[in-house]
Parts: structure tokens; sequence; C-alpha cells
């Protein structure tokens, strides 16, 4: 079945007289309990009286509380939702907090969620320029999304469609400023909402072909600006991509490599996005405990944000050029399955042994990283939910980001946090390519066991290629094993399940080049 989305409208009209079903405001830590956020747009009676029906109920302000008030004299909506956003960001000390607009971004997430199976809201979060507004609207939308593809019939006639449509307070409608708003967002979240839909499509149905196959029918329903070539198995055997074969050699269905070419005239820059597209990742021969193999049809999750972001970066008609490939592949255990102690020979020559048939993420994107550089594009930017080393070093909602580049690493950092995702940076030591040595191929897969993350980067950085001027070509790598998806109770604007990580990154990238 369709799954419904909520939908994007701009007012700029009074939202204490407008007659919709809910009006949505946030409300700050102050001391011991909270106030309204300043910039809500209401009467100072009505304001007042919020806030002292907040102080009634005992609302604290901290994030994603949700307190709803009924019957607000002087407010025409029928009810009064109050989204904490918690402390001000800018204390002197503390922990690491969002900026304004990523908590605005979150409330307005919250808010969304909580009036699911609602027609209608406002959204008067305070917001007046179009960052802020565009913030909150992004919030919303992400927060009206939900998955019901596979709902059979009784699951269907229960399941709450999300908020119908989100009125953001801030900007009129008809403006050039809110029409940019409108454009820009919408863009970014179907971008954000196609990524989601693919990591949480179940792996019987979305793998390697599949997958190709969606994409190709996005490219042509969209902007027609991108051009998709897929290469099947003998396309791949031809191109001596040797780590996307190896990996999908004990799966029936054979692997793919997808490539979306996004050529604006005049482009500003040139830029490569790899995606690693494991659509099921049993573990192969060194098979994963069955609890772990629950999840692992978000093993994708790479691909699918590479997928969103050049086709995003379509529709916004960004002028900068930007080449993705889509790695994919099914690591399952078959009669032809790689074993430890093969070696397979990599695109551009390279011999690998095989050690950990576990660790197979980064032989396919080792293929995609040196075909991207056969380009020599400006930057090379990989996306992978590669390693656990990474969940277990930065958390669940927090991507790594390694590099070879300063400039590059700094531009990736400052696109995420823009966007409100959590980025942190792992060196790279040259005493871990050592661990990495291999008695019978130019290198093993794997190397020092304490770090893998690291380990599993240096990796990759053996297969991008150098420049005309003879040095490696800037390159970063973003393990996104943490935050692509959300197993435990949706906050914010992330659901449960597939979170669309990366997407906003790699789109925000993009844009800086273009500036």
């Amino acid at each position: 079945m369709h799954s419904p989305q909520t939908q994007l409208q701009l007012t700029d009209a009074s939202p204490a007289g407008i007659r919709t079903d809910a009006l949505v405001l946030v409300s700050c830590e102050v001391g011991d309990g909270c106030r309204l956020r300043e910039g809500h747009g209401l009467p100072r009676g009505v304001a007042a009286a919020v806030d002292t029906a907040l102080r009634a109920v005992g609302a604290t302000g901290h994030t994603d509380e949700v307190i709803r008030l009924s019957s607000v004299a002087g407010v025409k909506a029928a009810l009064v939702v109050v989204v904490g956003i918690g402390a001000d960001p800018t204390a002197a000390r503390g922990p690491q907090r969002p900026d304004t607009k990523e908590r605005l971004r979150r409330a307005a997430g919250t808010g969304a969620r909580a009036l699911a199976g609602t027609a209608e809201a406002v959204f008067a979060l305070g917001a007046s320029s179009p960052e802020t507004v565009a913030a909150v609207a992004e919030g919303a939308l992400l927060g009206g999304y939900s998955f019901q593809t596979f709902y059979g019939t009784g699951k269907t006639a229960k399941a709450k469609a999300p908020l119908g449509t989100a009125y953001v307070h801030g900007l009129k409608a008809r403006s050039a400023d809110g029409k940019a708003v409108i454009a820009r967002v919408e863009a970014v979240v179907a971008a954000v909402r196609y990524a989601r839909d693919l990591v949480n499509t179940p792996p019987n149905v979305l793998y390697p072909e599949s997958f190709a196959e969606s994409v190709s029918r996005r490219a042509t329903q969209g902007s027609g600006k991108v051009k998709v070539e897929v290469w099947d198995e003998a396309k791949l055997q031809d191109e001596g991509c040797g780590g996307i074969l190896g990996v999908g050699q004990g799966s029936g269905r054979g692997p793919r490599l997808v490539t979306l070419t996004y050529a604006p005239i005049r482009a500003r820059a040139r830029l490569a996005f790899v995606g690693k597209g494991i659509t099921f990742d049993s573990g192969g021969l060194c098979l994963k405990p069955g609890a772990s193999m629950v999840t692992m049809k978000c093993d994708m999750g790479g691909a699918a944000a590479v997928a969103g972001a050049v086709l995003a970066l379509a529709e916004l008609k960004v002028p900068v050029a930007v080449t993705g490939y889509l790695c994919l592949a099914e690591n399952m255990t078959g009669d032809l399955a790689q074993r430890p102690g093969d070696v397979v020979t990599m695109r551009g020559g390279t011999s690998v042994e095989i050690i950990n048939t576990d660790a197979e993420g980064r032989l396919v994107m080792a293929d995609g990283l040196a075909l991207a550089s056969e380009q020599t594009p400006d930057a090379i930017v990989d996306v992978a939910t590669l390693t656990g080393a990474a969940v277990v070093a930065l958390g669940e909602r927090t991507l790594g980001v390694m590099s070879n580049d300063e400039e590059l690493t700094a531009q990736v950092r400052a696109g995420a946090q823009a966007v409100g995702e959590p980025a942190w940076t792992l060196p790279l030591l040259e005493e871990l390519r050592p661990t990495m040595d291999s008695p019978v191929a130019d290198l093993k897969h794997t190397g020092e066991k304490s770090a893998g993350a690291m380990v599993a980067a240096t990796f990759l950085a053996e297969f991008v290629g150098k420049g005309s001027d003879g040095q490696q070509l800037p390159w970063a790598h973003l393990d996104i094993a943490g935050p692509a998806f959300n197993d435990a109770s949706a906050y914010g604007y992330t659901p449960k399940g597939g979170t669309g990580a990366g997407v906003r990154t790699l789109i925000e990238l993009a844009r800086s080049y273009a500036r």
C-alpha cells in the first residue's frame, strides 16, 4: 500500500487566529520550569495564559517533552501542543548541545509525531528567517514520515496516518523566500524519505537488481537530469571489480554497480559519492549470530544516502557535478560463497587476501573508490554502515569522519553541523597500515583489532587514486553504522527504523562547493 506523508504549507497569519486542529508551540527550560520561546506570534495575554498553564501542569521544557492544552482562551485551534526544546545551547559549560535551528527542527518533528492522525496543524515555533523556517518545515515533514507499504489489511485498519498538513508560520507562502524554502525543503525531505524507504524495505524485496531498478525509475520520474548506468555480473567481471563480485558470489541475487551522473552546465566543482549497498548481510561464511542479522537489511544505508542525495541535487539544480556509485551486493552463504583465505583482485589490479567474510563492506567500497578515482574529481566522499567499532566509539547517533584532507574534513563537519547530523573525526594513523600486510597478496582487508573503524578506513584509503599533481585525491569516509538505523523509540524527527542518515550532509556539502 501507499505510505501517506505529511504535506507542507507556509503561513504568516496570526497563529492564534487560525482555525485549525492544533497549534504547536515550543518551550525553553528556565530555572525549575519553562516558558514559551520568543517569536511565537501570540498576543501577550494569550502567551501569558499558556505560560501559566505550563506551570500548573509542572512542565519542564526538557527536550522532546510534549504538553497538550485544550480550550486555550484566545486561540482558535482546538488543541495547543507545547514541545520542549531544552536548555540554552550557548551555555558556557555542559554537554554539546544542538544549535537553535536543530532544536527547532527536532521540536517540529516531535510535534508532528505527537499529532499523528490529525488533519492539520500550525507550527509557530518562533521561526522568522528563511533558514529557521526551513528547519521547522524539515522537522515537521521528516517527523511526519510513515512506512506502511507492507501493512496487511488488519494492520492498515489500525494504523494512524501521519499528520496531514503542516502549516509553518514565519514566511508568506507566495513570497520569493517562501517559494524557495518550499522547493528546497520538499526536495531534501523527498530524498531522505526515499533513503528511509529503501532501508526499511524487506531484503526479500530489495536486493541488488531491484535496488538498481528502483533508482532507475526514480531518476526517470524526477528532473530527468540524472543519467543511470547499471553494471551486472558480466560487466563487473569485464571491468575487473573483484571486490563486489567476491562478496556477491554467495548469493542467488547477483551484484550490481549503479552509477548516477548529474552533470550541470558550467559546474563549479566535480564530486564523487560512493555508497555501500549490502542489501542483506548474513556475515557470509563467518556467519553472524541470529540476533545480529535482524537489522541487516539496513546495511545498504550508504548507497541509499548517495542515491537520495544525487537525485535531490539535480532537483535543486545545484551547479556542482556529482557522480554517485552504488556498490550493491548481498552477502550470503551459498555454494560459491567467498572463503577466508581467498584472494581477490580489485578494480585497478590490487590483490586482497580475505580474512573475515563479515568485513565485506570495505571490499565493495574499494571497487567503487577505485572507479570514482579514475574520473579525478575534486573530492570523493564515501558513505557506509561499515563497522560496529564506529558505534562503540561514537554511539548510535553520531557518524564518524575519517579523511586524508583537513580542508575536506572541515567542509564535511560543517555540512553535517548545518543540517543537524552529529559528526566526529577519527584519525587515520600510519601505524595501522602495516597490520594489514599479507604474505600472499598486496594486502589483507583486516588489521589491528582494537581500532576497527580506523583500520577499515585505512583499507579504503588504499583505493583512492591520485590526481594530476601526483597527490592522492581529497577523500573523506563517513561511517554511518550508528545513525543509519534506529532500533529504539522514535525521537525528534527521527523515526524507528531507517533514518536517512547522511543524505542531508551530502546535499549540504555539495551546496557548499556551489557557494
